[in-house]
């Protein structure tokens, strides 16, 4: 069996979710602050994408990965047998 593709994973689902805590309303005030800053505020844009990755469905991919690799997560999913 091979190896889940885990480029977008991050260490932890916790430091996953704080990181699109943090990028994803720097994406959206981006381009809500466009007609008062203009185009200096798609400077907001390059930090959003460190912190996601790339983009939202990049973040959410990633979130995805690192679900699944979690020590939580085992072969029947992550919550406890009744």
């Amino acid at each position: 069996m091979s190896q889940p593709d885990t480029m977008f994973a991050s260490s932890s689902v916790p430091r996953h979710l704080v990181r699109g805590a943090l990028g994803l309303p720097l994406m959206v005030a981006a381009f809500m602050l466009v007609p008062w800053w203009g185009p200096l505020a798609l400077l907001l844009v390059a930090p959003a994408a460190v912190l996601l990755r790339g983009c939202p469905t990049c973040w959410a991919l990633g979130l995805a990965q690192t679900c699944a690799i979690s020590p939580r997560a085992g072969a029947g999913g992550s919550r406890p047998p009744r």
